[in-house]
């Protein structure tokens, strides 16, 4: 009897340890009236037990290993089940040997509509496409994971980018927005076809340098840390020749601009004069940020 308990207790202590997200669901629900607010109380209870839950990987996470992560979700309208939303995706990671997180992961997604009944059983099956709102955040999933990944090994993430691909094909033919190639070319198809295309792998070893050779050696070297900061950052603009304004490279900025402003913008100092006008080029649309570099 006490070896079974043992060993019951060493299952549930791993299996306790084996959620890799560390996500806060929050779901607004503002814009709708005259309708009961107890099924979205429901729903973000739902899906905060469904992100935080549901086993994503065969890899073992510790607590303080946990990716945080979260979910925002504007209910802009809702009938008969029927929801029609938007999705703000960030997440996180910690900076080696400091307090700081760096964030990877600052996406909008405005085409998410779905069915939602209230204490429907929320289950993620990697064969099949059951509703799209379990597609939608099993995708997110693996893409918060996978970009995590990848921060700390080159290329590590590639099969959970591989599951979220998987997660596109299976969705393709639902009829629901956001997963085909016909459609506007800002959507999930291709963000994570972009990240796995061999063309554009200056993304990926951006992610790497970015984080494992730059931020994590700041309480090394503070200069050699931003000289690798910066050749990551030069190295992304090779996007640029091969995809102009591309959604892969938008979703990059739209994380880091805060971040590089600040890294720029204090310390030792490096000659930025040729970033900065790379920046200014593949990123127009943060101009007034980059105006804020300190030369």
């Amino acid at each position: 009897m006490r070896k079974f308990f043992l060993i019951s207790l060493l299952f549930v202590y791993a299996f306790a340890n084996s959620q890799e997200l560390n996500c806060t669901v929050t779901v607004n629900y503002d814009k709708i009236t005259n309708v009961n607010t107890q099924i979205f109380k429901n729903l973000q209870t739902s899906l905060n037990d469904f992100m935080n839950k549901t086993v994503w990987t065969e890899q073992s996470f510790q607590q303080r290993e946990k990716i945080n992560c979260s979910m925002f979700i504007i209910v802009n309208s809702f009938d008969s089940n029927q929801f029609n939303a938007s999705i703000q995706v960030q997440s996180s990671r910690p900076v080696f040997n400091s307090t700081y997180s760096s964030p990877l992961i600052n996406i909008n997604d405005k085409d998410f509509s779905f069915r939602y009944i209230e204490f429907e059983n929320m289950t993620y099956n990697p064969n099949s496409f059951d509703t799209n709102l379990i597609s939608v955040l099993a995708f997110y999933s693996y893409l918060i994971i996978g970009t995590d990944a990848d921060t700390f090994s080159l290329n590590g993430g590639s099969d959970y980018f591989q599951s979220a691909q998987d997660i596109v094909n299976q969705a393709a033919q639902s009829g629901f927005k956001g997963w085909s190639q016909s459609e506007k070319n800002n959507n999930r198809f291709f963000l994570i076809n972009d990240i796995l295309a061999p063309t554009l792998s200056a993304y990926r070893e951006t992610l790497f340098s970015y984080h494992y050779e730059g931020l994590d050696s700041m309480n090394k070297d503070l200069k050699v840390a931003k000289e690798s900061i910066k050749e990551s950052l030069l190295n992304i603009s090779k996007l640029y020749s091969i995809r102009p304004n591309s959604y892969l490279t938008r979703t990059f900025f739209d994380a880091k601009v805060d971040e590089i402003v600040s890294v720029f913008s204090g310390g030792p100092t490096v000659p930025i004069t040729d970033l900065v006008e790379n920046l200014n080029k593949i990123s127009p649309t943060n101009s007034n940020k980059w105006s804020k570099i300190k030369f």
